[in-house]
């Protein structure tokens, strides 16, 4: 039986993307995948077995993603399997940033026992609780991905302007994008004029903090900035001094934190982002997809620290080859088949950064001590005959 671990409750659907012969357990002593949401690998001793790691999910935070590139392991994510539910969380959020529902609840709730004055109570207080519409008001969105091009498209429905920044939109979710959303130069024109900022970039190394002093001040006066990404994205300090001086009118984030936590204008939420049953469902089908196509055929799919890479299966025998991304290898991969008479059928090499991977189909026998002088060759990190 062929092993998954599942490092947290995984849907049950998942199950049904690997044929008989493959089993999802909670406990293994040689797994050949894993499956995870949110367990935190990065003090997890990877068993020598594993192949490679899927989160159904799309950030992949929690993941050494770059250390197990060095050990052949590939790592997954599911980019878009959660869009919509994230999508319909931010549309909430910009409710929530234009009318003062939360803190109206919350009065409301306080009048409890008051009986037969609430209606009057109410009809005077409400006042304090007045906001705006949304719709006319222009929506920054910075990032536009699977969950950014929906946030736009749906925000362009309900009557909002949308502008949206991405340096490095995709051909495919260019197509994606509705004509009336308008695209800025610069991240600097969203601020400068967006009542509303939504963000949906990956956290990155050179994007940590980035809604700071020098962002805010940028921005419109009153602006209502939405965090649904990641947390570190903004620096919390710079937020607070901003809604406390009104230059922000209310900061919504996915992503608690101490400081933000009884912040007059700041709304936090539990990572609520992903937490509902259809993108659980469609982030477990889609990692099971990804991993099971690894395992079995070789080929990489939205992997996040190897390059994607596919090849329709053409012959009987195939033999994928995880190694650095230098001059030669390819020679001396192909030379070594040759000196063991292996004629090449299909071939493929795609690289990423530092790393690369081959796909090679062939008729011809491969054996396990050409396997091995594949193995010794110097920048090869893993193969295996599929």
């Amino acid at each position: 039986m062929k092993e998954i671990l599942t490092l947290n409750k995984i849907s049950p659907l998942a199950l049904g993307e690997f044929p008989d012969g493959y089993a999802l357990v909670d406990t293994a002593e040689a797994p050949l995948g894993i499956l995870l949401r949110s367990f935190d690998m990065h003090t997890y001793d990877l068993p020598a077995s594993v192949l490679a790691v899927a989160r159904a999910g799309a950030g992949t935070n929690n993941i050494p993603s770059a250390d197990y590139a060095a050990k052949g392991v590939a790592v997954f994510n599911t980019p878009g399997a959660n869009a919509d539910a994230v999508k319909e969380l931010v549309l909430c959020a910009l409710f929530l940033g234009g009318r003062k529902i939360i803190p109206a609840i919350r009065w409301t709730e306080q009048q409890k026992g008051k009986g037969a004055e609430i209606p009057a109570l109410v009809e005077k207080g409400k006042k304090e609780f007045a906001g705006c519409e949304i719709g006319g008001k222009t929506l920054g969105v910075i990032g536009l991905g699977a969950i950014g091009i929906r946030v736009a498209n749906a925000a362009l429905a309900l009557g909002m302007t949308v502008v949206g920044y991405d340096p490095y939109l995709s051909v495919e979710n260019a197509l994606m994008l509705s004509r009336g959303v308008s695209r800025a130069a610069s991240v600097e024109e969203i601020y400068c004029q967006s009542d509303f900022i939504t963000l949906h970039v990956p956290l990155l190394a050179d994007n940590r903090g980035m809604i700071g002093e020098k962002a805010i001040a940028a921005m419109k006066n009153g602006a209502v900035l939405v965090n649904c990404a990641r947390g570190e994205l903004a620096d919390n300090e710079a937020v607070i001094r901003a809604l406390r001086s009104g230059k922000l009118a209310r900061y919504i984030t996915d992503f608690a934190a101490d400081e933000l936590l009884g912040e007059p204008g700041a709304i936090c939420l539990p990572h609520l982002g992903a937490s509902t049953p259809e993108a659980e469902d469609n982030c477990a089908v889609m990692a099971a997809k990804e991993l099971y196509d690894y395992l079995a055929h070789g080929n990489i799919t939205h992997s996040v620290n190897l390059p994607d890479c596919a090849l329709p299966r053409s012959a009987a025998n195939r033999l994928t080859c995880v190694h650095l991304n230098r001059q030669n290898m390819i020679a001396q991969i192909t030379a070594c088949l040759g000196r063991g008479g292996v004629n090449i059928e299909n071939f493929i090499d795609k690289s990423r950064g530092d790393y690369a991977y081959t796909i090679i189909d062939t008729d011809d026998s491969i054996s396990p001590a050409l396997l091995h002088e594949l193995e010794e060759v110097e920048g090869v990190i893993r193969v295996r005959l599929l």
